[in-house]
């Protein structure tokens, strides 16, 4: 009887590691993981060319204007760089499986790398921070709190709807979970805002005495 019932656990138990084995591994959406990559990089291009739009001083020439200058690489390549360390090394220090991945299947076809933090959403939602924080420090400190739709769109708009898209593709493509996404964006959102915060503050839009070569 009992010689029965330790044969019938181990075939019990031989079955369902067969049946482990035999999952298949979970499905990603190659179309979503490059589209999210494209729109991540995008929304950082898009910052990186949007020049500053302010209400010019007095004692120039009083109206508004748009400059653009090359310290606007600082704050972008900032970010590019913690996306990329994060890609790195982060990700595996941090070890967030992705959907459908655990330590049982981690290293299989699907689950070969992690999830969390969340690459293009990051980066995406750093560009929109960056963004959000030179308008605002644009209007406020430069242009004397006078308003510019244009400005809005450009460092604000475009960027915010490029990132609520790539955090929607990289769920829907099923390469990192809702949490996973979300939390990465707000980490890349603050992060953003206190580049773009301190490049803001630090850099005036107006070119002055700088010439042509870096500033136009």
């Amino acid at each position: 009887m009992l010689a029965a019932v330790a044969i019938g656990a181990c075939m019990m138990s031989f079955s369902s590691q067969a049946r482990a084995q035999a999952q298949p591994p979970p499905e990603r959406s190659d179309s979503w993981q490059q589209a999210t990559t494209i729109m991540a990089i995008s929304a950082a291009g898009f910052e990186l060319v949007m020049p500053r739009v302010f209400y010019s001083d007095p004692e120039v020439t009083a109206g508004w204007k748009a400059r653009w200058h090359l310290s606007a690489l600082a704050p972008i390549m900032t970010m590019a760089s913690a996306a990329l360390l994060n890609e790195v090394t982060l990700k595996d220090s941090f070890a967030g499986h992705r959907p459908g991945c655990d330590e049982t299947n981690q290293g299989t076809p699907g689950c070969t790398s992690f999830g969390m933090l969340s690459t293009q959403s990051f980066f995406a939602f750093s560009a929109l921070g960056q963004g959000t924080a030179v308008f605002l420090v644009d209007t406020t400190k430069w242009s004397d709190g006078r308003f510019n739709a244009g400005a809005l769109a450009g460092e604000v708009g475009v960027p915010l709807v490029l990132s609520i898209l790539t955090a929607v593709g990289r769920t829907t493509g099923n390469w990192e979970s809702a949490g996973q996404v979300w939390g990465s964006a707000g980490i890349g959102l603050g992060a953003g805002l206190g580049t773009g915060l301190l490049y803001a503050m630090l850099q005036r839009p107006e070119c002055g005495y700088s010439g042509n070569l870096v500033c136009w």
